[in-house]
């Protein structure tokens, strides 16, 4: 039983370091041996093994998801669909042996950007197919002075996958539809990620304290309950990479493992409804709405989409 290796993952080993192609050649060899070596994911086929770096030389620590055999493949089969590395060669998650954070690694940004990049293209090739509604709220791409402008008003480097995303898309408009992505979010936009950012710092010099964070700096808005309703959403954080999820009542917490993992569930779930463990996808006039709604409303159906 041989393990198949698409051409685009194989390019990003490349991207992250000489070692990466021989590590994931001999975890391949292992997975000949036992496919179900990794561990199971919520979706059906899909299991994510860790790849120890320091085992290889010039290699990260790496995370690789791959399917095994139904529904996703036949019987037997063995297909490795993503490799991301979560560290560099030799460095700690959080800092150096002088204490300072270390500068984040040039390849593993890349690779996360191109990530991002892949998925959202995916995403929105699908909006302009099946939900034209929601494709006609994209706005156009932010302009690297715009970019550059959030980070001056945030003061901090935004990571290089949500300026990857931005660069395509800087947010939607205020339309019916703009709601699309899953949970039926709304992408925000740099000017609105600047404003509910400072309002959220100031509630942290004003209420906050040692004990009791209402926001970080460090913390960067990337999608809310609706384009002017920023109830409660999911941000970025700048020190983990995770993407967490935010209310008005100070709730926090980690719900995806990064902004890539997010995106990459939304094109799984697009592409094979039927496997998606959460909110379905489904059409209503045209946008894409996730549910089934708790609400439905009969002058505007819910017709879920099933491929």
């Amino acid at each position: 039983m041989a393990v198949d290796i698409p051409a685009d993952v194989l390019e990003r080993c490349e991207d992250l370091g000489q070692g990466v192609g021989y590590a994931l050649k001999v975890l391949c060899v292992q997975l000949e041996d036992n496919p179900l070596l990794g561990t199971p994911l919520e979706s059906p086929s899909l299991y994510t093994a860790r790849i120890d770096g320091e085992t290889f030389e010039d290699c990260p620590e790496l995370d690789v998801r791959y399917a095994y055999g139904p529904p996703l493949l036949a019987e037997g089969q063995v297909r490795i669909r993503s490799v991301e590395g979560t560290r560099s060669p030799g460095v700690g998650t959080d800092a150096g042996e002088s204490g300072h954070e270390q500068a984040p690694d040039p390849r593993l940004e890349e690779l996360g950007a191109r990530q991002v990049a892949r998925a959202w293209r995916r995403i929105e090739s699908w909006l302009r197919a099946h939900a034209p509604a929601s494709y006609a709220s994209l706005r156009a791409g932010a302009s690297e002075d715009e970019i550059a402008a959030v980070e001056a008003a945030l003061g901090v480097r935004v990571p290089a996958g949500l300026k990857a995303l931005w660069r395509l898309r800087a947010g939607v408009h205020g339309v019916a539809g703009a709601g699309f992505l899953l949970e039926n979010r709304a992408l925000m936009t740099p000017d609105s990620v600047i404003t509910f950012h400072q309002q959220q710092m100031l509630s942290q010099q004003r209420d906050g304290d040692d004990e009791f964070t209402i926001w970080k700096r460090s913390w960067i808005p990337v999608c809310s309950f609706g384009v002017g309703d920023h109830t409660y959403g999911l941000y970025l954080d700048g020190e983990t990479g995770q993407l967490c999820y935010w209310s008005r009542y100070a709730e926090r917490w980690p719900e995806f493992e990064s902004l890539t993992t997010y995106l990459e569930e939304m094109e799984d779930a697009l592409a094979a409804p039927s496997l998606a463990t959460g909110a379905k996808p489904g059409l209503v006039n045209g946008a894409l709405m996730w549910g089934p709604p708790n609400w439905p409303d009969p002058e505007a159906p819910w017709v879920p989409f099933t491929g």
